[in-house]
């Protein structure tokens, strides 16, 4: 079964992208521009002027000595700027990424010269790292793209502005102009608070939650006794971190719901958020092999067939199954859903057959 995309014919309208790497822009600071910091001065006009430069990028080519000011190089992000003074930003072309691409098959659900939208199987790395520096879905992107990437920070890259754990399943997102990374950077960062824009996950949990729907509120931040792990931390210590969730099914003879399906929306993007926020409130996800060591023992309530398919998962049962945003350069809607793989499909009829 192929995952659904949005009905309706997809146009891509021209539209203005970012400036291309490797331009000189030039201008001169106004009177509101007077005594500030140049690194935020010249990030307001790249936000202003679609220069596509964010203030990170902006630090590192005033120290690098490609910002002018008067004709000489200011190599001080803190320099205060001066009214009527001409600045000249030069963009040296993006460098390649020391990353090999590779041709590895993809499930591709849209793709336009700004964007690509991927079903991403569970085992699949998102990031090459330590010990990945192959076989990641951007080494199979960098193939695929044939040189069609984003600039955005100097190195030209695939535009992923989300992940999905090795393990988890199911929708992404990858930019591959500078105006698609830099605006989907600014929807994800969002997550639906102010603009369009929805990403549901689906999830097998161990028991029950004592409510049909809730919302955890809970800051993250690394693990104190492994830094490998996230975990819920005071406020001064993490993140802010908010997922909303919905059971849709329970599990278990007369209702005792030993397993529950739930259905998870993210109002931020922490690393693990839903894995560690469903076991902080008691409920962590089925097969998940960090944060439900716990729970491994309740395998033993479940009748065979369904002990059999969740041993059989061999990872945690969470499907990122919806993304709903609207086109970053177009403005057309889109809405994509994805099936749930075989794996957790088998599952989750094991489990129900149970009721």
């Amino acid at each position: 079964m192929a995952p659904e995309v949005s009905p309706g014919p997809f146009h891509l309208r021209d539209a203005v992208s970012s400036a291309p790497a490797g331009a000189t822009h030039e201008f001169a600071l106004g009177a509101n521009e007077d005594g500030l910091r140049l690194d935020r001065v010249l990030a307001s006009r790249s936000e202003a002027e679609g220069l596509g430069l964010s203030r990170t990028r902006l630090q590192q080519l005033i120290r690098d000595g490609l910002v002018d000011v008067d004709g000489s190089a200011v190599r001080d992000p803190g320099a205060k700027t001066k009214a009527g003074a001409h600045v000249r930003i030069v963009v040296p072309p993006p460098q390649k990424l020391d990353v090999a691409g590779e041709d590895i098959p993809l499930n591709i659900l849209l793709e336009d010269k700004h964007l690509l939208v991927i079903d991403k199987p569970a085992g699949l790395v998102v990031h090459p790292g330590a010990g990945n520096r192959s076989g990641t879905l951007v080494n199979a992107l960098i193939a695929h793209c044939k040189g069609e990437l984003s600039g955005i920070g100097g190195v030209e890259r695939p535009g992923i502005v989300h992940r999905l754990d090795k393990d988890t399943s199911g929708l992404l997102v990858v930019a591959k102009t500078d105006a698609a990374h830099r605006r989907l950077a600014k929807l994800f960062a969002d997550h639906g608070r102010t603009l369009p824009f929805l990403r549901e996950y689906n999830a097998l949990i161990w028991g029950a939650p004592d409510r049909a729907a809730g919302v955890v509120d809970a800051p993250l931040g690394r693990a104190s006794a492994d830094r490998e792990k996230m975990a819920v931390v005071p406020a001064e210590r993490g993140r802010s971190a908010r997922t909303h969730w919905r059971v849709t099914e329970r599990y278990g003879p007369a209702g005792r719901g030993v397993v529950s399906f739930v259905a998870c929306r993210l109002e931020t993007g922490r690393t693990h958020q839903i894995r560690v926020h469903m076991a902080h409130i008691g409920h962590p996800i089925v097969g998940d092999p960090v944060y439900a060591t716990g729970f491994m023992s309740k395998a033993a309530l479940l009748p065979e067939g369904a002990r059999d398919a969740v041993a059989q998962l061999r990872r945690q049962a969470l499907h990122a199954a919806v993304l709903a945003f609207d086109h970053p350069v177009t403005g057309e809607a889109l809405r994509f859903e994805s099936p749930w793989p075989d794996d957790l499909r088998a599952a989750r009829a094991a489990l129900a057959a149970w009721n």
